[in-house]
């Protein structure tokens, strides 16, 4: 069994490789999606997600209990989770913080989420999971402190992610990269 991560910037081309891969494995597949819908346009992009996916795959939709859910899969089943970012994103917006953010809630949250990254990959222990997600290393950094948080979670979740995944992808301009494994 191996996890794979998938990661590279917004509108990549990351998503459809991550399913490719999965119809290359002719195995159950099980898309688990982080994504709250919260207007027109990304009810837009969810669609044209749906479309793409084969009819047979299972669906969880699940924004914060990602090892909870797992847990209740078929031990069998290739999990495809979309995607990381969306969920780190997902359990920042949970704590609904100020935009005074101070030394010791930063640490507090990066600790939080290490935690939930830490249980997260304990639940797909000997199972086969893509695990998608976004570089936001690559961009700029951002001006508000609740961005800046975001930013410095989710890089610190994906290079935890990374070192423990069997194998690493970076998909740029719809070309996969394969960086681990």
């Amino acid at each position: 069994m191996s996890i794979r991560l998938i990661t590279g910037g917004i509108r990549s081309g990351k998503s459809h490789f991550a399913e490719e891969l999965c119809v290359s494995l002719q195995e159950e597949v099980i898309y688990i999606a982080t994504s709250p819908i919260l207007d027109e346009e990304m009810t837009e992009r969810i669609t044209k997600h749906q479309a793409r996916r084969p009819a047979n795959w299972g669906l969880i939709e699940e924004e914060i209990e990602l090892a909870k859910v797992i847990k209740k899969t078929p031990a069998s089943a290739v999990l495809l989770i979309e995607c990381i970012s969306t969920w780190v994103s997902n359990h920042l917006f949970t704590q609904k913080l100020e935009e005074k953010i101070n030394r010791e809630i930063r640490q507090a949250f990066l600790e939080y989420i290490t935690l939930e990254v830490k249980n997260l990959l304990a639940s797909l222990h000997g199972r086969q999971a893509i695990l998608v997600t976004n570089e936001v290393g690559l961009g700029g950094i951002s001006m508000h402190p609740v961005g800046r948080l975001f930013q410095d979670a989710l890089g610190e979740v994906n290079q935890y992610i990374a070192q423990e995944a069997d194998e690493v992808w970076l998909v740029v301009s719809g070309i996969p990269w394969r960086v681990k494994g």
